[in-house]
């Protein structure tokens, strides 16, 4: 089924479940992944150029730290199940142009991410990366998302039982688009 499966990474917790949910899918399908994190650009307003220089020199090495933080568990994730893995950090403006073309570039058939369920006003000012990557993806888009359900999630990542409702595991969907093939009406 799928042999290639993107999974883009922000180190979240239900980043996590969805890195998990591709290696799971991975292994199951005897598949690869590749563990993507996009990081950001800088972008300062300052006075003067020697106020910009070791601001930005910080601000990469430290996300290029927590890119290969987050990078590193994926990599962990793919070794324990026995999953071939590579990982790319790259840095973009727009992350859901970079999953994309990483996509493409590395011919990957699913990509895997989270969908953090941002709506609202919030939704509307942040944008749902995950939302645009469905827009423009033509490659399929396998979408984790939180449960509605009162779970919590705790610091490790792990989902804890509430006191007061039974914890659901997020649920997946699986959004893709396949091209119509059209073909002309044979005459007789």
């Amino acid at each position: 089924m799928f042999k290639h499966l993107l999974v883009p990474t922000d180190g979240s917790a239900l980043s996590e479940v969805a890195v998990q949910m591709a290696v799971t899918l991975a292994a199951e399908n005897d598949a690869s992944v590749t563990g993507l994190h996009v990081m950001p650009e800088f972008h300062v307003l300052a006075y003067g150029t020697e106020m910009l220089a070791d601001t930005e020199e910080r601000f990469v090495q430290v996300n290029r730290e927590r890119a290969e933080a987050f990078l590193v568990a994926v990599t962990k994730a793919a070794s324990q199940a026995g999953v071939i893995c590579e990982t790319v950090a790259t840095t973009r403006a727009h992350p859901y142009e970079a999953i994309i073309s990483t996509a493409i570039e590395r011919n990957c058939d699913l990509i895997v991410m989270a969908s953090h369920g941002r709506s609202g006003v919030r939704g509307l000012l942040i944008g749902s990366e995950t939302q645009k990557v469905l827009t423009h993806s033509a490659i399929p888009v396998l979408v984790v998302r939180q449960s509605t359900h009162t779970g919590v999630v705790g610091e490790t990542g792990a989902r804890k039982q509430s006191t007061t409702s039974k914890s659901s595991s997020p649920h997946g969907f699986i959004i893709g688009r396949i091209p119509l093939a059209v073909t002309p009406a044979l005459s007789t």
